[in-house]
């Protein structure tokens, strides 16, 4: 069953006896019986069973609570179920307009965790699920329980009632203790570690001038760590956020660290390398492994929109890899299973990039793998044209 840790020791606890009179469907006894199971109830009396017992549909309905359908008794009337008993309940949604003590599923839990770690034993009766019980088996009880629910729309199901009752009686018997709590992954920060992340963090706001006009600065810092004392921050909390700040404050960063240019960034760079080579391929080694991670880290709008494609497509999924090296060239996409290269050709490009290109496809074409151009306009108006065209040569045998 879904939310059950067999790993663990289930709660042992001697709980009230649940009475079942004279239920008429088997998968209200197996849902009484989960219910049962969620709280640690284990005893459970059926008096007459409409459909006979054992009963298919009670088992199935238990989804797990074998154990308890398997130590069912059975009794012909509600006075032989109840003859052991000391304290004695009747769950009813109607007032039977009997002398005799009203209480709620809390106070009825409570007495009954009382009385049996006393040494008594007590048992809560059910009614049928279209009449519930009768004055006479009402009688027979010490203490009615009813539910405070809407009165417009009162009537609750055995296993919902059973389920409510076992929940009040699980928390007295348990101390109410939750199974599992938030875990503490690391210790919580200092002050100093709180105060130091702080200060870093006036220091870049009034780099951006964010703590003005002046005569609100003071109110402002004092509102800002407000704001992360009240979280209680751990230390892998302050790095995180220092990292943050940090982030922030240097901004976009340029290929040499790392980051990211945008689509028209990354054009220029990419012409900016072809006329810085005149054309001439990259030598062989770790220049062109780096030209490769540079482009790579900064791809054009065109590129990324294909390179979408190319991985969510199941005509090419995981066939194309982006700015790899291929010898000392470094086309925009290969597939080493097709020898397949394909070249973004972007508008309005100068002689170099051109002759740059040309000289790649050459290189390619010498060693056995198709070239194709793909012009970034198209992309960007219609990417299923292309993404068609590309399946049809990828089709082609070599």
């Amino acid at each position: 069953m879904s939310g059950t840790d067999r790993t663990k020791t289930g709660f042992d606890a001697e709980g009230p006896v649940i009475i079942l009179v004279e239920p008429q469907l088997g998968e209200n006894i197996g849902m009484t019986a989960r219910a049962m199971g969620n709280f640690a109830l284990s005893r459970l009396r059926l008096v007459n069973p409409r459909d006979g017992w054992p009963n298919v549909s009670a088992q199935r309905a238990a989804a797990g609570a074998d154990h308890i359908l398997e130590r069912v008794e059975l009794f012909d009337t509600v006075e032989q179920a109840v003859a052991d008993l000391d304290l004695l309940f009747a769950s009813t949604a109607r007032a039977h307009d009997q002398a005799k003590p009203v209480v709620g599923p809390e106070t009825a839990a409570g007495e009954i965790a009382g009385h049996i770690a006393g040494g008594g034993k007590a048992g809560i009766l059910f009614g049928r699920e279209r009449s519930g019980l009768t004055n006479e088996e009402v009688a027979l009880a010490n203490r009615t329980i009813t539910f405070p629910v809407n009165p417009g729309f009162a009537s609750l199901n055995l296993a919902q009632a059973v389920l409510l009752l076992g929940y009040e009686w699980f928390k007295h018997a348990s101390g109410g203790a939750l199974p599992f709590d938030m875990p503490q992954r690391s210790e919580r920060a200092s002050q100093h570690q709180i105060q130091a992340f702080f200060e870093n963090l006036v220091r870049e706001l009034d780099r951006v001038e964010f703590l003005r006009p002046a005569e609100k600065r003071e109110t402002m810092l004092v509102n800002l760590r407000n704001i992360f004392t009240r979280m209680d921050p751990t230390k892998q909390d302050m790095h995180t956020l220092h990292g943050v700040i940090m982030a922030i404050a240097e901004g976009r960063k340029g290929p040499a660290k790392g980051g990211v240019l945008d689509g028209e960034q990354a054009t220029r760079l990419r012409a900016l390398l072809a006329e810085h080579g005149r054309g001439l391929p990259p030598s062989e080694g770790g220049s062109v492994r780096g030209i490769a991670r540079l482009l790579r880290r900064n791809p054009t709008d065109a590129e990324r929109l294909l390179w979408q494609a190319l991985t969510r497509d199941r005509r090419f999924a995981g066939q194309f890899r982006r700015q790899t090296p291929v010898g000392r060239q470094i086309p925009d996409f290969v597939s080493f299973p097709h020898r397949l290269v394909i070249e973004l050709v972007q508008p309005e490009e100068d002689e170099a990039v051109v002759a740059d290109r040309a000289n790649r496809r050459t290189w390619l074409e010498s060693r056995n793998y198709r070239v194709i151009e793909i012009r970034a306009t198209g992309v960007e108006r219609d990417l299923e044209a292309e993404l068609a065209r590309l399946a049809a040569m990828v089709s082609q045998e070599t």
